[in-house]
């Protein structure tokens, strides 16, 4: 079975046209060939690719299926590096709504890590997922962002699992930017916390769990098996 693919993009400001986000500036047309000319070499020219297990390192806006693409590639640990992609119509499962609930869904498993997580971080989460819903304001949003904010600061001063489940907690509530890029953010937040609640000879593989965890909760999203 040939493993699915896909092209992480953003929108630009009047949200008309696609366009690369982690590098470069190019513009994308589903159905139309996007060619790299000159040698592939990651992170410099290519087009660069996402198996499913690489999207948390690379999410955004927009997620389109890659429908076609060429068999000249270069195989990297977070990415694939092709000579050509065709991507296909974005993702409409990934949305806004989606990527606010899927950070709340990080958060919440990084502050069930911790025996008494800070009630400001837990109804950060709360605030967070009601708004994604439509059932909470801005203003309780923000109100619940700068409590989770001052959560994670006090946690600064005892670095590992709490100071990283607790800034989950922010970046859940965090309206300022994009909603796609906080869930980023709240999962590798929690996949920190996994590993600093770990021994040191198992850190690697507490994030690595945290990390499998988390990609099998966006495969669902990203299937419309959203959690209200």
């Amino acid at each position: 079975m040939i493993e699915q693919l896909y092209k992480v993009l953003c929108r630009d400001r009047d949200g008309s046209r696609l366009v690369s986000c982690n590098g470069g500036h190019q513009e994308w047309t589903p159905g139309i060939k996007v060619k790299a000319k000159g040698p592939l070499v990651p992170c410099v020219n290519g087009i660069h690719l996402c198996r499913e297990k690489d999207l948390l390192h690379w999410l955004n806006d927009v997620i389109c299926p890659v429908r076609r693409v060429s068999r000249e590639r270069i195989v990297c640990d977070d990415k694939i590096v092709a000579r050509w992609a065709i991507i296909g119509e974005p993702l409409e499962t990934w949305s806004d709504r989606a990527a606010r609930l899927f950070a709340c869904d990080c958060a919440e498993w990084a502050l069930a890590l911790n025996e008494q997580p800070d009630p400001r971080s837990v109804e950060a989460v709360r605030v967070a997922r009601l708004y994604a819903v439509g059932e909470a304001t801005s203003e309780e949003l923000n109100a619940a962002r700068s409590a989770a904010r001052n959560a994670a600061d006090a946690a600064r001063s005892a670095a590992g699992a709490a100071d990283a489940a607790w800034s989950a907690a922010w970046n859940a509530a965090d309206a300022a930017r994009s909603a796609a890029r906080n869930a980023a953010d709240a999962a590798r937040s929690a996949a920190r916390s996994a590993a600093w609640s770990a021994a040191d000879a198992a850190w690697s593989a507490a994030w690595n769990a945290a990390m499998a965890y988390m990609t099998e909760r966006l495969s669902e999203y990203l299937a419309g098996k959203e959690k209200p």
